[in-house]
């Protein structure tokens, strides 16, 4: 802990080399979002993701475009605030389909308690897809990875939301989610096959395919083509490349083993599970 304090006090110095701000912003308000980077990043590391969203909420406003590191600390922020409601959304959910007798009175309390988090988990996700889509998006044009890393995270937050929704709102959600996942599918032929963000992309696509849209075989035929296309360049890559695209790899290969054993057990005729807790994403 007394090392990340160090590293995280030198950050206030000295900013990294990639740290860019709008051309016309002040020298107040540079030293401003530095400020904020810098409380983010001391928010992560004490867990305080509610503060850590709001942090580099800020900083989307101020700057419109975002360094690589700060895109980095936006997607953590976010996906553990989300994730926490994600959790609980799951156990309620679990819980309103009990079947136990004389549950029905205590069912009422926990539907309505799950529609609460519901309510919670829109409003993250529709907070983050408005910076992505009006702000992000429209500031990062020139830069193949940003555009994959965005669409990727509005796919994922898009999917989010139609896993607790139901009828047709869930069907606008998962209709979006695939149109930004295919987006970003599209804009990552820039990325080469073992780049870590069209791997994430591909990882989560597959899971998109495979709970969402119950479309199985596309599910494993995306991940599939992903891994073995990676699988052909890992020769071409250093030490830390080589390891970020291995660890999301074997998420892939992870997944594929789980739904193949699902498929061989069920008989293909099992629904996917709703909750997707044992699907590994990104």
């Amino acid at each position: 802990r007394f090392s990340v304090c160090l590293s995280l006090l030198s950050a206030v110095a000295f900013l990294p080399a990639e740290y860019t701000f709008p051309n016309n912003a002040t020298m107040s308000e540079q030293d401003s979002c530095a400020e904020i980077v810098f409380e983010a990043k001391l928010a992560e590391q004490t867990e305080r993701y509610d503060e850590m969203k709001e942090n580099m909420k800020e900083v989307v406003k101020a700057k419109k475009s975002l360094s690589k590191e700060e895109r980095n600390l936006l997607s953590v922020a976010y996906k553990n605030v989300v994730g926490a409601r994600r959790a609980s959304w799951r156990v309620l959910h679990s819980f309103s389909k009990s079947k136990e007798e004389g549950f029905d009175k205590q069912r009422e309390l926990v539907d309505e308690y799950r529609r609460k988090v519901e309510d919670e988990i829109d409003d993250i996700c529709e907070e983050i897809l408005t910076l992505l889509e009006h702000t992000l998006l429209k500031n990062c044009q020139e830069d193949a990875e940003a555009t994959v890393f965005y669409l990727k995270m509005m796919g994922d937050y898009l999917r989010y939301l139609a896993e607790v929704t139901e009828k047709e709102k869930r069907k606008q959600s998962a209709d979006r989610a695939c149109d930004a996942y295919n987006k970003a599918q599209e804009a990552s032929t820039r990325l080469a096959p073992t780049n870590p963000i069209r791997l994430g992309l591909a990882l989560n696509f597959s899971v998109f395919y495979y709970e969402i849209m119950n479309l199985r075989e596309k599910a494993c035929e995306l991940a599939k083509n992903a891994f073995d296309l990676a699988v052909t360049e890992l020769d071409y890559l250093d030490g830390a490349g080589y390891k970020d695209a291995t660890l999301i790899m074997q998420l892939l290969r992870d997944n594929l083993t789980l739904w193949s054993n699902e498929d061989n057990e069920a008989g293909h005729a099992a629904p996917v599970a709703e909750d997707g807790m044992d699907v590994e994403d990104l």
